[in-house]
């Protein structure tokens, strides 16, 4: 094929030889590859467009150079022969090459039709070179697959046959396996039978037995099959509907395995107590390769009930008198009737760090013997907390009786309350401690609470007792201390009525504070006591009553002393209330009398003001204790907290009650004060002064200044105890009655127009004074007062014009205007009766 291309080639090259003087040559291998129609087109034009491109050169410099020689009209002249060279140049044609290209171009076209036809022709053979191939290949693959096909089938035949051989072999292995174990059964089964029959002999007979019972190397297999034996005795003996006892009475000779079954049990019992002994023999010895050994055997026997319990038992501190006797002495010490819970606190951290180091030890050897240690730990723990923990709580905690109850002097109830306190917490941390270490499936928490129930079921009626008892004897100790003090004061001081509320015991917030600390101690026993929140709510809010009612019982019973005092005091003054008619000796003891009794009132009063004082200082200190301490606990159970805030203010009903009934007696002592001070003080000539031509005296009267002075002495203490509305109520009150006296003791006197500017200035006195009890209609009527004293001022023709901006007071004003000295003489009631009809 090359030669005939190459012909092609040569003939190609001699046709157009002719046209070209470069032959063009074109071959199917050009278009191959990389093909690049730029570069096919560079190597057919390359060979002539070099050379004219040269001439082209050659003559544009040509051209140059002959315009340079011309007459151009810039003044430049040419040469003619360049001119001439010039137009010759002209003449001749600008692409000489285009014929010879044309010529090539077409050479080519022809040589692309003929290669195309001839790469047509080859793929055209191609296509039917490949059609043939097709077609013997497609043969090829159906007559394989028909291959591949037969030889699947084979392959299943085959696998089939495999696994049905398969099959029959693991059917053949299973009936070669089962024929052995039956085998084996049976010749097991034969050698059981014929240690049934030797258990069968004769009843109690265990002497004629195979070595195998008594040789104490194979113990854990007669041990084994003496188990089996026994199972299968029983079983059969319960098949057959008889019991043992029944069938041991019967003397016949065909018996069937009850003998076996008696002579079993008691060659088990017999072997179980050899291996017991010889447990305890290796316990001794802390053989614990022994130990575990037996124990490994006498698993078979009750599943080791007997051993682990036997190991149990024989623990030192379970049978050791001396180790329960040291636990004893160890939290009580040598003398129990003086112990006292911190000194408990630390004997029961020591001995219960003692238990939970005992069972650690203990615990690691049952880890090492047993098959079963957490059995055992269960037992263990059980054991210690039933009889080592609780013989010390049974002497510790003697409960005591709610009927004769314990002296504060052997410790009371509270004592008691609080070993019980001491044991419960240190008892649970023992439990908890045990539970680290390892207590198998026991509920040491359940089990720790059953020590305490038979406690912890009376607990709440324990705790209120101990807090009556405390009370009781607080109040006991209180009342010595008083009698004490009046004892020692004597009885000269208070019968001159020196100072009468210094017999009486005072409130005070330090024994209110007690009680709540006793409150406190008590509410953290509940908070101990109770796990569940609906108990615990509960036990609180009875607890919490006992508090409302002894705080109530105080503060009323101080209010009731402090209101004593009062009384006393207003004894005193009527005692010396005399008639005008008595000589100036009696008149002068009366005096100093009533001065003393005006003392014990005053000192009364300020003694009732601390009463009360003390009184709003102890129940806020309980509101702020119920606020921090009392209510988030009572939340859980629904109306609890409703309730309990009820029965704190009817607690404090009854106080608040004696309370208000001693400030109405305050108010009382003073008035009775201030009438006996303005009778004794005030003098007719203080509002009636002579005409003699002096200056009238703007000073208050004697007497106002000797109520103001009083008042202000005697209210000192009332503006320090009372607060807020109690306060203001009190001394709204206490105004408005020293207003009404004040009008009362002004209608005794005679005014005239000096005297009116006198009493101006002791109202003026007045209205300051009670000004500092900001109490706006107090103030509003000693404004008014002053108003009605300028009657005794003005002149009779001016009253008319007095009061018209005050219509409400025109009715005291009436009675002022009779006090003038000129009431009569001026004719004013004739006058008033004309001014104001309504009024007559």
């Amino acid at each position: 094929m090359r030669e005939a291309r190459d012909k092609i080639r040569d003939d190609r090259t001699s046709e157009s030889a002719s046209a070209a003087s470069f032959p063009l040559i074109l071959d199917v291998d050009d278009f191959k590859g990389d093909f690049s129609f730029d570069a096919l087109f560079g190597n057919l034009v390359n060979e002539l467009l070099p050379s004219f491109q040269e001439e082209e050169t050659d003559s544009l410099e040509g051209h140059i150079n002959i315009g340079g020689g011309d007459s151009l009209s810039n003044g430049h002249l040419r040469r003619p022969s360049d001119s001439a060279k010039y137009a010759q140049t002209l003449s001749s044609p600008l692409f000489p090459e285009v014929e010879k290209l044309l010529s090539l171009f077409n050479d080519s076209c022809k040589e692309l039709i003929e290669l195309r036809k001839q790469i047509d022709g080859r793929l055209s053979n191609l296509k039917k070179e490949v059609s043939v191939q097709d077609s013997k290949h497609r043969k090829t693959l159906s007559e394989l697959e028909k291959g591949v096909d037969g030889l699947f089938d084979s392959f299943a035949r085959l696998d089939s046959r495999i696994s049905s051989v398969g099959q029959t072999a693991a059917k053949i292995g299973d009936q070669l396996q089962s024929a052995d174990a039956q085998r084996e059964t049976a010749s097991q089964t034969i050698e059981l039978i014929k240690y049934l029959m030797e258990f069968n002999s004769s009843p109690g007979d265990l002497m004629e037995l195979s070595p195998l019972f008594s040789d104490d190397s194979r113990v854990a297999e007669a041990a084994s099959i003496a188990q089996k034996l026994r199972s299968f005795a029983e079983e059969d003996i319960g098949r057959q509907g008889l019991s043992v006892p029944s069938v041991m009475g019967n003397a016949t000779a065909s018996r069937g395995l009850e003998v076996a079954v008696a002579n079993l049990q008691d060659y088990c019992n017999e072997l179980e107590n050899r291996l017991l002994a010889r447990f305890d023999a290796a316990s001794q010895k802390r053989d614990l390769s022994t130990m575990a050994e037996c124990a490994k055997i006498l698993s078979q026997f009750n599943r080791g009930t007997s051993a682990m319990q036997h190991y149990v038992a024989t623990r030192p501190m379970f049978i050791d008198v001396e180790v329960m006797n040291a636990d004893t002495r160890l939290v009580l010490g040598d003398q129990v009737a003086q112990a006292s819970p911190s000194n408990v606190a630390r004997g029961l951290s020591s001995l219960y760090k003692e238990i939970t180091d005992t069972v650690r030890k203990e615990a690691a050897t049952i880890t090492a013997v047993f098959p079963s240690p957490n059995e055992v730990m269960s037992i263990l723990v059980q054991r210690v907390l039933e009889q080592r923990v609780t013989a010390v709580l049974d002497r510790l905690l003697m409960k005591p009786s709610l009927v004769k109850l314990p002296s504060m002097e052997e410790g009371g109830l509270l004592l008691y309350l609080r070993m019980l306190a001491v044991a419960y917490e240190k008892t649970q941390e023992l439990a908890r401690d045990l539970r680290v270490v390892g207590c198998g499936d026991l509920d040491v928490e359940g089990l720790t609470e059953s020590l305490f129930s038979n406690h912890k079921d009376e607990y709440p009626e324990y705790e209120q007792a101990s807090l009556g008892q405390l009370y009781q004897v607080k109040m006991e100790e209180l009342r010595a201390e008083s009698q004490q003090t009046s004892d020692s004061a004597g009885t000269i001081g208070r019968s001159k009525g020196a100072s009468v509320a210094s017999s009486h015991q005072q409130i005070s917030v330090t024994v209110v504070t007690e009680f709540v600390r006793w409150n406190e101690e008590a509410i953290s026993r509940c908070n101990l006591f109770s796990s569940q929140p609906s108990t615990l709510a509960t036990n609180v809010k009875a607890v919490f009553t006992c508090l409302l009612d002894q705080v109530s019982q105080y503060i009323a019973d101080g209010l009731e002393r402090a209101r004593d005092s009062l009384t006393e005091a207003a004894n005193l003054r009527e005692r010396f209330v005399l008639g005008t008619s008595v000589s100036r000796r009696v008149a002068a003891a009366a005096a100093s009398a009533a001065e003393a009794a005006a003392a014990a009132g005053e000192s009364s009063f300020r003694s009732f003001m601390v009463a009360v004082q003390r009184s709003g200082s102890s129940v806020a200190i309980i509101q702020q204790y119920f606020a921090n301490s009392i209510s988030r606990l009572l939340l859980p159970v629904d109306g609890a907290h409703a309730a309990s805030c009820e029965e704190m203010a009817t607690a404090m009903s009854s106080a608040e009650a004696a309370a208000y009934k001693g400030l109405q007696q305050c108010i009382e002592t003073v008035m009775a004060e201030v009438e006996r001070l303005l009778s004794a003080e005030q003098k007719a000539t203080d509002y009636r002064s002579p005409d003699d031509g002096m200056a009238p005296d703007h000073r208050p009267t004697n007497a106002c200044t000797r109520v103001v002075a009083y008042l202000s002495r005697v209210l000192e203490s009332a503006f320090t105890a009372l607060e807020g509305l109690n306060k203001q109520a009190f001394l709204t009150e206490l105004g408005n009655r020293l207003h009404k006296m004040l009008l009362n003791h002004w209608q005794k006197f005679t005014f005239n127009p000096s005297g009116g500017l006198r009493l101006k200035r002791d109202i003026t006195e007045y209205g300051e004074f009670v000004r500092s009890f900001n109490a706006p209609s107090v103030d509003e009527k000693f404004e008014l007062l002053g108003i009605m004293a300028n009657v005794f001022i003005v002149a009779p023709e001016s009253l008319s014009s007095l009061f018209e901006g005050t219509p409400s007071i025109r009715k005291d004003a009436q009675r002022f205007i009779q006090l003038r000295e000129d009431y009569k003489s001026a004719k004013l009631a004739a006058r008033l009766s004309s001014l104001w009809p309504s009024s007559s």
